[in-house]
């Protein structure tokens, strides 16, 4: 009988970004020298690759992306703005997440009254609250930043990502008009086709999704909604939230965020733990 890759081989490979391809071997000496031989060659590759980071240095690709995305928005009137990455658990209970929701569990809580952000929409519902009262419409927001769920290992998840979220307090247009306007101006920045999908959502109840390759990479919900009353908003909005280590992953086709995203074994891509 054929044999394939094991399945440590197959992980290892990986961990290089390699793709199995399902190749078949006569033996196991053969698999384990080819194996070998595969490894070597990609270990050579990744350190000429550390030699010419530290060569030519430059920002991470992470934080490239963060500041392409930044520049576009504010040259387009979007105001940045910072929020901590430590909540009050009473501004989770204002959107909806309770004891009792899916979400909660997620939460990496500090103690009872404090918590690690999942999202960074708290955050934003109270920052709207308290720029209306000072600027005409539309009030035009965004930020970057990371949050925290505890999510199970894979290619897609970390229990640290970054978040853009974008949104407009009493858009010009009709909000769902205006959350695609949006989503179409981040997914053109990227450079990636896209599709959008209706969905069900644990804290907005309906949401519109963006899809690449069959991957989520942003959620958009617009307003009024049922949530805009706890937190004092009563104008039309719409807003939407991009994953960037999933988004930059599906862009440099990198096949897993970990190889993008804030790491100790990888930086810019180039595995370093050889």
């Amino acid at each position: 009988m054929p044999l394939t890759y094991t399945p440590a081989q197959k992980q290892r490979l990986h961990e290089f970004g390699v793709k199995e391809t399902g190749i078949h071997f006569d033996s196991h000496e053969r698999r384990k020298v080819t194996f070998q031989n595969y490894i070597k060659n990609m270990s050579k590759l990744c350190q000429k690759a550390i030699r010419e980071m530290v060569e030519t240095p430059s920002r991470h690709i992470l934080s490239s992306f963060e500041n392409d995305l930044a520049s576009f928005l504010t040259e387009r009137g979007f105001i940045e703005v910072k929020t901590p990455t430590i909540i009050s658990t009473a501004s989770l209970k204002k959107m909806g997440i309770g004891k009792d929701h899916p979400l909660y569990k997620q939460v990496f809580h500090l103690d009872e009254k404090r918590c690690m952000r999942p999202m960074l929409a708290p955050n934003l519902y109270a920052v709207m609250g308290h720029m209306r009262k000072s600027v005409k419409e539309p009030l035009k927001l965004f930020e970057i930043g990371s949050c925290y769920r505890k999510e199970s290992r894979s290619s897609e998840h970390m229990s640290e990502f970054t978040m853009l979220n974008i949104v407009i307090l009493g858009p010009e247009r009709e909000p769902r008009s205006g959350v695609l306007d949006l989503i179409d101006t981040v997914m053109d920045i990227v450079g990636l086709e896209y599709v959008l999908t209706e969905c069900e959502s644990e804290v907005y109840k309906q949401t519109i999704d963006v899809e690449v390759f069959g991957h989520e990479v942003a959620s958009a919900a617009i307003g009024p909604h049922t949530l805009d009353a706890s937190h004092g908003i009563d104008e039309p909005w719409c807003g939407v939230g991009f994953g960037l280590e999933r988004l930059l992953m599906l862009k440099e086709r990198k096949g897993s965020v970990n190889r993008v995203g804030r790491n100790l074994v990888y930086q810019n891509g180039i595995r370093i733990d050889i």
